[in-house]
């Protein structure tokens, strides 16, 4: 089994403004002269963290992370205005320009993947291949899968389930991304706080195969206020795309080397995403992996590790 490269820390960092409002925090590790890769963090609104940066052998990959809008160092922190997957998608292409990187891999996972083939899709020309990991293809059903009580998480989860429906009263219950939202746009900063707590409840401890039902977060309250207002916004708006576009417009990028991987037993991202994607584009290697939705369980290090020194092998 491969496991994640040893801790690295960047060669190089930029603040880098891409319009009035927001800048975003960008950092390169690994070779200067390596492989340009560009990894797209989960979320919406999680940030990159140390442990990404551990998917590529940093002896051949010039490995850039970008902390999309309102996310991780970027600023402002937590700002939801001009933040669609559009702005996301032309701050990609500017991070690329920026730095001077002609054409890279792209890598994303769980949200990371919507973001990774929107981008690739958009600018195929700029891509040398696509990695996606416990895919999420922005569409209402995915949507309802995980966070509505129409949907299958539930079923799975009952004790956290329990706990976040409970934070809404029964009669708001048919729409719980609306409700949630009521109550993460309060002007009442206690009453924010707590529906992200709720929020992030639900999904943080379902991320992993193995878990502790009742694990309680100790993240900072305003970290989690930020993302959970970035992913509602996110999943009210089914990500700022037109349903099934990325299976859709998946012949701008069936030229592409494409590996998919994705826990079978993920879910957040349940793995019917990632066989319809599969379908839609036969040409990439769809790998199912005894895991869950978590990028660093044994399982799914493995075969991204895998996939990231095979592109580069054939290079």
């Amino acid at each position: 089994m491969r496991t994640l490269y040893p801790d690295i820390t960047p060669f190089r960092t930029h603040a880098l403004p891409v319009d009035g409002l927001h800048t975003l925090f960008v950092e390169e590790c690994g070779a200067p002269a390596g492989i340009p890769v560009v990894f797209l963090h989960g979320g919406p609104g999680a940030g990159a963290s140390p442990t990404h940066r551990r998917f590529f052998d940093p002896a051949r990959y010039r490995i850039v992370l970008i902390d999309q809008r309102g996310s991780g160092r970027s600023t402002p922190f937590g700002e939801l205005r001009d933040n669609t997957t559009q702005h996301l998608v032309a701050d990609i292409e500017a991070v690329r320009r920026h730095l001077g990187i002609e054409r890279w891999l792209v890598f994303g996972g769980s949200w990371g993947s919507t973001l990774a083939l929107a981008y690739a899709q958009a600018n195929p020309e700029r891509a040398t291949g696509v990695i996606v990991r416990g895919v999420y293809l922005g569409r209402a059903e995915e949507n309802r899968w995980f966070n509505e009580a129409d949907g299958g998480a539930r079923w799975v989860f009952p004790e956290r389930w329990a706990r976040y429906a409970a934070h809404i009263p029964e009669a708001e219950r048919g729409d719980m991304i609306a409700a949630y939202w009521r109550r993460l746009d309060s002007d009442d900063t206690a009453t924010r706080i707590a529906a992200a707590q709720a929020w992030l409840g639900w999904e943080d401890n379902a991320a992993t195969l193995v878990h502790d039902v009742d694990a309680i977060s100790h993240a900072d309250p305003l970290h989690t206020l930020a993302k959970a207002r970035i992913e509602a916004h996110y999943f009210r708006h089914h990500a700022f795309l037109a349903h099934g576009q990325l299976l859709h417009d998946i012949d701008r990028i069936r030229h592409l080397p494409g590996v998919i991987v994705q826990g079978r037993y993920d879910i957040i991202c349940p793995a019917r995403s990632a066989w319809d994607l599969s379908c839609a584009w036969p040409e990439a290697r769809l790998e199912m992996v005894l895991s869950g939705h978590s990028a660093t369980e044994t399982a799914t290090v493995d075969a991204l590790v895998r996939a990231t020194d095979a592109f580069a092998d054939r290079l």
